[in-house]
């Protein structure tokens, strides 16, 4: 299955969080500090038809709370605006 963003918006799958801390204690959900960094899987593109300057692969770090989650293949991604992408990982 394949899957293209329309508009601008940004298909994100999110790295997984830690379920221990290096010690071997376990870290229940509700202390769980959720990093906002994610790799980019598909991109949409600007009203005009230009490219968004992300590629699939990139590393992000993104903020803001609206975004639509999707599975795909048993594993959590998210649809986000571009507007939300605050920084890329190089």
């Amino acid at each position: 299955m394949s899957i293209k963003p329309i508009g601008e918006r940004v298909l994100i799958k999110p790295f997984k969080q830690e379920e221990k801390t290096k010690g071997g204690i376990y870290i229940p959900d509700s202390a769980k500090e959720e990093k906002k960094e994610a790799e980019v899987i598909a991109v949409g593109s600007f009203k005009d038809g230009k490219e968004l300057p992300l590629k699939k692969g990139d590393k992000i770090i993104y903020g803001g709370y609206s975004s639509d989650e999707i599975t795909i293949n048993d594993e959590k991604h998210l649809i986000i605006d571009f507007k939300d992408v605050l920084a890329k990982i190089e």
